[in-house]
């Protein structure tokens, strides 16, 4: 009779671990809505980033009803795990109005009166693993220089069906961290595509709206990749008609388009050498640009700059998510 009772009380205690393990292993969901009408859990955006609690292991959904939010949102780096998830981006928009050299109210980290490109943003991402999905992100200050709609600092970011829309730096990938892009629209004029990150545009709309410069990668002599556009299309504005791929800027920039449709717009020499850089001279010698299978008027490679690339079949094979991303794969809420 005892040894029943005992082995009755292991069996108990063991399915209590059971039944425990068992939740800890399941996803937990966390989820804040913000609506501007007061029907949510917050009002603003950043409100609710605030409210996630600092390195978060799971991830928290933040749902944004329609509206358009007037703020400069920052998505600090102990905010991890975040995704942020729109009505619509015609619907769900987030605006700001700040730019290189507009006074800034007080002093800046560096003392500074003014905003400057790294401050001009106004959506600024540094928790890792962060998403956005069915948003825009606008910088709306105009044809005045460097204005940032979305600058990420952050590694493992992803955005999905969202639109990004400025004039020049649009968007700015600043650190060496992986960052994902898929059927996005990204609008600007010069550099609007800029920075260090290792970077995937799976399926995007680059949309010019003046003559300039698409993209100005400055990755580092150690990366293996820089910007890989896979199945884009290069469209332009009325006003956009000689439009270049990009130019270095730094030493060692890496852009390469894969299968993707360019318009008329795009030169016939593509790329640009950034000649004049009294810091960085010769960035042609080190830049690695490239193309693969292009269609549309401006993808003739016949008059390409000399020292632009056009990729074999077997070097184009090296060009997949999980080389470039390595144990990274995206994926966003809708698809868990």
């Amino acid at each position: 009779m005892l040894i029943r009772k005992i082995l009755s009380v292991i069996a108990v205690f063991s399915l209590v671990f059971f039944v425990r393990a068992a939740a800890q292993d399941k996803p937990r969901v966390i989820r804040f809505t913000v609506a501007q009408d007061g029907s949510g859990d917050y009002k603003t955006i950043q409100e609710a980033v605030n409210a996630v609690r600092d390195h978060m292991q799971y991830r928290v959904t933040i749902n944004v009803k329609a509206g358009t939010y007037h703020e400069k949102l920052v998505i600090p780096s102990a905010k991890k795990n975040i995704a942020i998830i729109g009505a619509g981006k015609e619907n769900t928009i987030i605006t700001n109005d700040d730019y290189s050299g507009k006074a800034y109210p007080g002093k800046d980290w560096a003392g500074s009166t003014k905003y400057s490109t790294y401050t001009s943003f106004t959506v600024l991402v540094r928790g890792n693993d962060t998403i956005l999905e069915n948003l825009t992100i606008e910088n709306t200050a105009g044809q005045v220089g460097q204005a940032v709609a979305l600058h990420v600092e952050a590694d493992r970011f992803a955005a999905r069906n969202c639109a990004f829309l400025g004039n020049q730096d649009t968007l700015y990938t600043s650190k060496d961290g992986r960052n994902y892009f898929e059927s996005c629209l990204i609008t600007g004029t010069t550099d609007f595509i800029f920075g260090e990150a290792t970077v995937i545009f799976q399926g995007c709309t680059i949309q010019s709206i003046s003559n300039s410069y698409i993209t100005a990668a400055s990755t580092t002599k150690e990366q293996e990749y820089g910007y890989v556009f896979f199945d884009c299309v290069l469209s332009a504005g009325p006003a956009a008609t000689k439009v270049y791929l990009g130019r270095p800027w730094r030493p060692f920039a890496k852009t390469v388009f894969i299968r993707t449709s360019m318009a008329a717009h795009i030169v016939p020499e593509g790329w640009n050498a950034w000649p004049g850089d009294p810091l960085f001279a010769d960035k042609d010698k080190t830049a690695y640009y490239a193309e693969f299978q292009n269609s549309g008027e401006g993808a003739s490679t016949a008059k390409r700059v000399s020292w632009a690339r056009q990729l074999s079949k077997k070097e184009a094979k090296k060009y997949t998510l999980k080389n470039i991303f390595g144990s990274w794969q995206p994926s966003f809420p809708s698809a868990i």
